[in-house]
């Protein structure tokens, strides 16, 4: 019997990946900050909620579709922010986007791109894309992304707020992570001349954020940064209700539960863990979304099930874009909507709006 020509799910591509990765990008991608202790438990948590399916419905007829931020998606799969892609393939940043494109999905591309936001926008401007930002101590670098993505065309902000310095990611230490010299910080080459600097005995990228990123960032912060621009803000980093409703009083659209896929504080809480409170405090208010942990379609399955619109895959993309560039993003992407049709199919959910609080339990 001839076996399958490509990896038929995503752990399968991280294991392919890895192998073919240099040690420092796998490190890079792969790691969590310090024991790792949240970075296992993002996936272990999904495995403590059960599914309760109902049965006899007509699931003939499945649609995956529905909308963020008013715009209209074929699957509520989004693409995490991730930076320095090109280090997984040569087309980085761009191939994601192609892939995005093609699935109906939303790229949601990282400050520390290795492609420029410019450059990105050009190859996917028919499809929604979010830009992440990270606030850097020199106000008007910051003014100055905005103000370019909302020029180029992306369609809100995504505000990373879990990380006023860097969690201590002990592999990129061993490996004195640096970016390689042919490629670069492609947001900031007409801005400013920022580097992930060269650091003997620690990770570049650690230096990077406490010489660059303002650590005083408030929540008054965030009106000032709405004021650059009409994009709608969106908050990633949230874990507690009670922040999310202060993202919401300071004019936040949608807030992303997330401890950053175990790569900042570690012993934090699994996203999903955190997600029910979110959703709870918030009402319907804003859209909720989830990461961390996601690698089967039913886990996504349970995230929507606990109140979120929506959830943003992040590692998993990398895999596919090491393996294949574009064609493996959207291998990866439709190997989880595939799994999460079969999902609700099995589950009785013939659409979005039939996935609730009933179908899960927590044990």
């Amino acid at each position: 019997m001839t076996p399958p020509t490509k990896p038929i799910n995503l752990f399968e591509y991280q294991t392919l990946a890895s192998q073919q990765l240099s040690p420092m990008a796998r490190d890079y991608y792969a790691s969590g900050s310090w024991d790792e202790i949240t970075l296992r438990d993002n996936r272990a948590a999904f495995e403590r909620y059960k599914l309760r399916p109902r049965m006899l419905v007509d699931v003939s007829q499945r649609d995956l579709s529905t909308t963020i931020l008013g715009q209209s998606l074929s699957l509520p799969i989004l693409i995490a922010p991730m930076a320095f892609q090109c280090l997984a393939h040569p087309e980085g940043e761009i191939a994601t986007a192609k892939a995005a494109r093609q699935l109906g999905s939303v790229m949601v591309l990282s400050t520390l791109a290795t492609t420029s936001m410019e450059d990105v926008a050009s190859v996917s401007s028919q499809t929604p894309q979010w830009f992440q930002l990270y606030v850097h101590r020199d106000r008007s670098l910051t003014r100055a992304l905005v103000e370019r993505a909302h020029a180029a065309g992306f369609q809100a902000l995504c505000l990373t707020v879990d990380a006023p310095v860097l969690g201590k990611r002990e592999k990129d230490i061993h490996n004195q992570f640096v970016l390689p010299s042919d490629m670069e910080l492609a947001n900031f080459s007409r801005l400013a001349h920022l580097e992930i600097p060269y650091q003997p005995g620690e990770s570049g990228l650690f230096a990077y954020f406490l010489e660059q990123l303002n650590p005083a960032l408030t929540w008054s912060d965030l009106e000032w940064l709405q004021s650059l621009s009409p994009l709608p803000l969106v908050v990633k980093g949230i874990l507690r209700g009670d922040d999310a409703l202060r993202a919401v009083e300071h004019g936040a659209k949608a807030v992303i539960v997330s401890n950053h896929g175990g790569r900042q504080l570690d012993g934090a809480i699994a996203s999903i863990d955190a997600l029910s409170e979110v959703v709870a405090a918030v009402g319907d208010q804003v859209d909720v979304l989830v990461d961390g942990g996601i690698r089967r379609g039913t886990d996504v399955l349970k995230a929507l099930a606990l109140g979120a619109k929506a959830v943003l895959l992040g590692r998993p993309i990398l895999w596919g874009l090491t393996l294949a560039g574009e064609a493996g993003v959207k291998h990866v992407l439709e190997l989880l909507r595939d799994e999460l049709d079969l999902a609700m199919a099995l589950s009785g959910c013939a659409k979005l709006q039939d996935i609730d609080s009933s179908l899960v339990v927590r044990l």
